[in-house]
């Protein structure tokens, strides 16, 4: 199965899906997914398929034997689909990262799919920004809305912090909607469910919250999870800002979690989006979260004169 099946998961994937996660959260499985870069360097050291580990099968996206994993993992992933298998060696096409408690299906490495479901150390960045701001002036939330979920684990967060509100985990990509919708059931939260949207076109209303981890790179196959658009990759960032104005609840709040060109010692999207902000009267604060992130981007032509990409935690508040 390829990612872009997904989408198609029937209801015996589906239930296989969630009986291998609850398999791997009962053998007390762990991985956090590093970046595609240190991906690569662990994956150049040798490893005899028939010793391959679960974290090797679900983390490393290692191929493996049959024998390498036992016979219910192994049922589970026929079940789901998920098995490829060439030149006599088998593959997961998922990987399963843990954080924050929760067990989470994302796309197998390499990621060259146009609609594959990202995973990796700005996630975990993202989860930690949201542990840790105070949550919005209005009281109690009932609408909270996750731009661009991906896997679903922004959506998962929030539904644990605010367990009365309801959580809307919306993206475009089908493939992320469709992982996201299995991750949110292997976390038994029941107020949170994913929906496809556009930002917010597809939906109504105004939102309490709106949080978002959108892709902020130049990417030259424009895959979902990684091409932000515009200048230097701002584009969609600021179609968020935009749309958090539009969309807020009196008393609510946007939480963007992003990565930011920094050229001789500017932000020019801090410029561009605090303007749009100040002329709404939200009130703001922002802080890099990392000053140098995915610096290997810097080597092609797109970044030529960038000096830095520096990961942000834009907060904005609209007052009650």
């Amino acid at each position: 199965m390829t990612t872009n099946d997904f989408p198609h998961l029937a209801p015996v994937q589906q239930q296989a899906l969630l009986a291998l996660g609850a398999a791997l959260r009962a053998r007390k499985y762990q991985f956090s997914t590093v970046t595609p870069a240190t991906q690569a360097r662990v994956l150049a050291r040798p490893l005899a398929p028939q010793n391959a580990t679960l974290r090797d099968i679900f983390g490393w996206s290692r191929p493996f034997t049959a024998d390498a994993v036992d016979a219910e993992l192994l049922a589970c992933m026929h079940a789901a689909g998920i098995v490829a298998e060439r030149d006599g060696l088998l593959r997961s096409s998922v990987r399963v990262s843990t954080l924050a408690g929760e067990w989470l299906f994302h796309s197998a490495y390499p990621t060259t799919e146009a609609d594959a479901v990202f995973f990796g150390p700005d996630t975990a960045r993202f989860v930690r920004a949201m542990e840790q701001t105070p949550a919005p002036a209005r009281d109690p939330l009932r609408r909270i809305v996750d731009i661009g979920c991906g896997s679903g684990i922004g959506a998962i967060t929030l539904a644990r912090r605010f367990p009365q509100a309801e959580v809307l985990a919306v993206d475009v990509n089908a493939s992320a909607l469709a992982l996201a919708d299995i991750n949110i059931r292997l976390a038994g939260v029941g107020n949170a469910c994913s929906r496809g949207s556009n930002l917010l076109n597809q939906l109504d209303g105004v939102f309490d919250l709106i949080v978002a981890n959108p892709p902020y790179l130049l990417d030259p196959g424009e895959r979902a999870y990684r091409h932000g658009g515009g200048a230097l990759g701002a584009g969609l960032s600021l179609q968020i800002v935009q749309a958090a104005i539009n969309r807020l609840a009196g008393g609510g709040a946007l939480w963007l979690y992003t990565g930011v060109a920094i050229v001789d010692g500017d932000d020019a999207f801090l410029r561009q989006a605090t303007a749009l902000l100040d002329e709404a009267g939200l009130r703001w604060t922002y802080e890099e979260i990392d000053p140098d992130v995915f610096g290997e981007e810097l080597e092609t032509p797109a970044y030529a004169g960038v000096e830095r990409i520096a990961a942000v935690w834009l907060v904005a508040s609209r007052d009650v």
